[in-house]
């Protein structure tokens, strides 16, 4: 078990953080977020050729085949940035469903333009609950002129309304199957919805008889599973980068605002919530580095991990932001101050694969608790 990032990681990191505070700084953030596209396309080519969309991708379909260590080491410096687009749609989700799935035309077609940077990617699972349905819920799959037809509604789809290709779940005949959809499609209908998190966009997809394209898969439910626990381990990465700038802004705030004569951070009580943010930053680093090593070392250990990730995580990262927002005082209540979005990025997050709950049900069951 490797939980210690060596040199070449640690030079990954500084490359992404140095590209990402040149290029995505909060102002820049801020214009990105408000644009019709919800990111900066710039951005989001620059980190492809960084190479941080394609490290799971193998070196033959366009990609680094480097592994989930690296991706998160990425997703870390993208959550503590807080920058908008679609990375855990496209690199992730999108990139893990081609892999996860058997079908070797739709990977040659695909992986390479995500990895790229010249194709969006996502994928189209949770219905109006949220929930990931394993049968692929209430969107239907028929067999119409020699292909393939959807109905039904997705929602929330991560970069739905920006996305070039579209992985959807739904329901056959013969069970669950996936299906690629081009973003264009005739009666695809993608409306972008308001969420808590102006950095993270998402919408509604609804299925008319859209044309779709069938994948080859042995097991669909099985593959919704590994993407799902794959997807748990890149989301904490990103939780675990907002954590930590969320208490480096905290704690730097606390040494220059002056309250009664004296810096707030030399009160106890701040220098005990400081503590409590630093202490489960350090726990939630360790919890991630085991979810990132079974997804690349231990696969038979990535379930318990992934859900052992999003259970301390996700909570953690919220009271993360929620005394980030506490210790600022009524400046961290303002629109023009950054506070209200690491506590939005964090409260969605930590619901985006479903509630804290869901997480803790399925540590449970997968440990046979």
């Amino acid at each position: 078990m490797k939980l210690v990032l060596d040199a070449e990681q640690q030079e990954l990191r500084a490359a992404v953080r140095k590209f990402l505070a040149d290029r995505s700084p909060s102002a820049k953030l801020r214009v990105a977020m408000d644009s019709d596209r919800g990111h900066d396309d710039g951005v989001f080519s620059g980190l492809a050729e960084l190479g941080a969309l394609g490290l799971v991708v193998p070196d033959a379909l366009g990609g680094s085949g480097a592994g989930h260590v690296e991706r998160a080491v990425v997703a870390e410096e993208l959550g503590r940035a807080l920058t908008p687009g679609p990375f855990l749609a496209s690199a992730v989700l999108a990139t893990d469903t081609l892999l996860a799935l058997d079908d070797e035309a739709a990977r040659s077609e695909f992986l390479p333009g995500l990895a790229a940077g010249e194709l969006i990617g996502t994928v189209a699972v949770a219905e109006t609950g949220g929930e990931w349905d394993r049968s692929g819920g209430a969107t239907t799959a028929t067999e119409r002129d020699g292909g393939w037809a959807l109905d039904g509604v997705k929602t929330p789809v991560l970069a739905g309304d920006v996305a070039d290709v579209v992985l959807v779940a739904a329901r056959t005949p013969d069970g669950p199957g996936w299906f690629a959809v081009d973003g264009g499609a005739p009666g695809l209908t993608r409306t972008r919805l308001t969420g808590l998190d102006p950095t993270r966009r998402v919408a509604k997809l609804a299925f008319a008889g859209v044309p779709a394209r069938r994948l080859a898969t042995s097991d669909a439910a099985a593959a919704l599973d590994l993407v799902a626990d794959l997807a748990a381990v890149a989301l904490a990465a990103e939780q675990v980068g907002t954590m930590q700038r969320a208490m480096e802004l905290t704690v730097d705030y606390a040494k220059v605002r002056v309250q009664f004569g004296r810096p707030i951070g030399s009160y106890q009580a701040v220098k005990h919530g400081c503590a409590d943010m630093y202490s489960a930053w350090e726990q939630a680093v360790s919890v991630l580095r085991y979810a990132a090593w079974t997804a690349d070392a231990d696969r038979a250990e990535l379930p318990v991990a992934a859900a052992l990730a999003q259970t301390y995580i996700g909570p953690a990262a919220f009271d993360t932001a929620t005394g980030m927002v506490q210790y600022h005082g009524g400046v961290g209540y303002t629109w023009e101050h950054d506070a209200h979005l690491f506590y939005k990025r964090a409260k969605s997050a930590e619901l985006l694969l479903g509630p804290p709950s869901g997480h803790r049900r399925r540590l449970a069951d997968r440990l046979g608790v």
